[in-house]
């Protein structure tokens, strides 16, 4: 592969940041050259610390709900802490977990690298995204010692406006988190479209950079919604000027309208960046290229467009007209169509492949099958007769938690435990790996497959009680969310021993074909020595050379030299 000496690119002054072609974490030391930092590396890395300590808080307070459910009454709070308690695992999880991890941590980190460039677009813009982010995550948290906050992580009117509870800081520090997430999507697509290294052509992007370029789009046009409709709730608390409380002539129902075009697209804010980990997965542990490359990565823009058409599905039972809901749901089932796409493909890809069973790829399996329960649950709410009976039992909940925790929190676990070598440099226990794997998915599985079953029997959500009936379905999905608990801690763990106790990883571990992978491992301050010039895609593992393609690593085979289409083995 030719290379060419690259000007320093995107404002990444090598001056004051350390040596250039130094790791990127020996570059320069003190707690101030993290700070300060321009590297997207590690700002990546801080944004992985803060939503990991945010997934922390708000799983926390997920295992005390359960806890709180195992039986009929009181267990060990009273309903209005248990309604404090659903209302922050739901504002922490939704806004300072999941809409930022993957592009805060892994899309900041990875991005760049995949396009060659040797930062984002914009270095500084990303720092201020960072510090926006621990600016709105305070004033989020500051709902706890200020009372907290009961309102359910929807905000909805009246409620919202008329009770005396710290709604203001909470509101306020999504908005915050708003800009960050604007600036990042931002960052993104600039970086995107001007600063591909020679070779790269959009047809050759990866996957992941498509998913993030969709994901960006939405960020940019959804999010601007949700700042001002909190904003309004906001005037609406402190002057009472009647848009939503309908004492003084406004609408709780548009507020719903407002919250709900924003929070759709968000949906695939947070799902398309873990279908994009997937894709990744999918094609190095397949050892093939992708099936439908193309058809994949328009499928990522079409879910970011239709995205902002299906809002009204959530609100089938509010007093819509007979037309909107039947339009709503028509446009429900077409949107299905681009997550079949990928999943058809990816299993296309399965099919023939030389599959190597490492852990990443068993997150990527499971997502395809979690996802799929998610997904066709969804098609039940989307259809307006069954609707009707489902809205706001636990059926909802458990479909929701199967498209983003069976969804992007295993998509972001997989890419976690793949791209952990390239970040840290170290390799991970992959027999603890694939413990914590089962303990994740058997305990994700018994917490919420029981809570479709007492949600199609008429078990409302957010009730701090329930009938006699439902406490068994109850108690197996509060013992699930143990045993998952467990899974998650011990992923963890496994990933932090590690940094201390790990055998140093080589360039290349799982002997992928993508372009990440083709630079030191962990890469040097700017990315590249020398501006890469791409003469294949990144998943052309038959254009792909030997040392490439070389692990080092005993546990995967080095790759074989490329193999006719007729001679490539079904299994590994």
């Amino acid at each position: 592969m030719a290379a060419i000496d690259m000007p320093i690119a995107g404002g990444h002054a090598s001056d004051a940041h350390g040596d250039p072609d130094a790791m990127y974490l020996d570059a320069k030391k003190g707690i101030a050259s993290w700070m300060l930092t321009l590297d997207h590396k590690r700002i990546g890395l801080m944004y992985l610390t803060m939503i990991s300590l945010a997934f922390l808080a708000g799983g926390t307070f997920a295992l005390l709900l359960r806890i709180e459910l195992f039986s009929r009454g009181k267990t060990i709070v009273d309903a209005e802490t248990y309604n404090r308690f659903f209302t922050l695992h739901g504002a922490i999880m939704v806004f300072l977990f999941i809409i930022p991890s993957v592009p805060g941590a892994l899309g900041n980190f990875f991005l760049p690298i995949m396009v060659g460039a040797k930062d984002v677009a914009f270095p500084r813009l990303n720092l201020l995204s960072f510090y926006l982010y621990l600016c709105g995550a305070t004033l989020a948290l500051c709902s706890i010692v200020m009372g907290s906050i009961d309102t359910g992580w929807t905000f909805y009117t009246p409620y919202s406006v008329q009770t005396t509870n710290s709604v203001i800081s909470m509101t306020m520090g999504v908005f915050v988190l708003g800009f960050s997430s604007i600036l990042t999507g931002l960052n993104f697509l600039v970086t995107v479209h001007t600063m591909r290294a020679p070779g790269i052509t959009w047809t050759r992007l990866p996957l992941f950079v498509w998913g993030m370029y969709a994901t960006a789009l939405m960020q940019i046009l959804a999010t601007p919604v949700l700042a001002i409709t909190l904003l309004l709730l906001c005037a609406e608390r402190f002057f009472g000027i009647g848009i939503f409380d309908p004492k003084l002539g406004g609408d709780p129902v548009l507020f719903q309208h407002f919250f709900w075009f924003y929070s759709h697209p968000a949906v695939y804010i947070m799902i398309v960046p873990g279908m994009a980990i997937v894709s990744e997965l999918i094609a190095t542990f397949s050892r093939r290229a992708i099936f439908g490359q193309f058809a994949i990565a328009m499928s990522s823009i079409a879910l970011a467009l239709l995205g902002f058409l299906v809002w009204g599905h959530h609100m089938f039972t509010a007093g819509m007209s007979e037309f909107s809901t039947m339009l709503f749901s028509a446009l429900t089932m077409l949107v299905a169509i681009p997550s079949g796409v990928k999943v058809f493909n990816w299993t296309a890809t399965l099919y023939r492949g030389s599959i190597v069973w490492a852990s990443p790829m068993l997150y990527a399996l499971a997502f395809i099958f979690l996802f799929a329960i998610g997904g066709l649950t969804g098609l039940f709410l989307g259809t307006l007769s069954v609707d009707v009976h489902l809205t706001d039992t636990y059926f909802v909940v458990a479909h929701f938690h199967y498209v983003m925790m069976g969804g992007t929190v295993i998509g972001f676990l997989g890419g976690l435990l793949y791209w952990w070598p390239k970040m840290t440099g170290k390799m991970h226990d992959e027999v603890k790996a694939k413990i914590g794997f089962v303990f994740v998915f058997v305990g994700f599985n018994v917490t919420f497959m029981s809570q479709f079953i007492m949600g199609s029997r008429g078990m409302p959500r957010r009730y701090y009680d329930y009938l006699p009936q439902y406490e068994p379905f109850h108690r197996a999905s509060t013992i699930g969310s143990w045993i998952l608990g467990i899974g998650l801690f011990l992923t963890a763990y496994t990933l932090l021993e590690a940094l201390w106790k790990g055998k140093k990883a080589p360039r290349n571990p799982w002997g992928s074909a993508g372009y990440e992978w083709m630079t030191d491992t962990p890469p040097c301050l700017v990315n590249f020595h020398e501006t890469p010039i791409i003469t294949r895609g990144p998943y052309d593992y038959h254009l792909a050379t030997p040392e490439e393609l070389a692990t080092g690593w005993d546990e995967v085979e080095a790759a074989a030299p490329p193999a006719k289409k007729s001679d490539r083995p079904h299994s590994k």
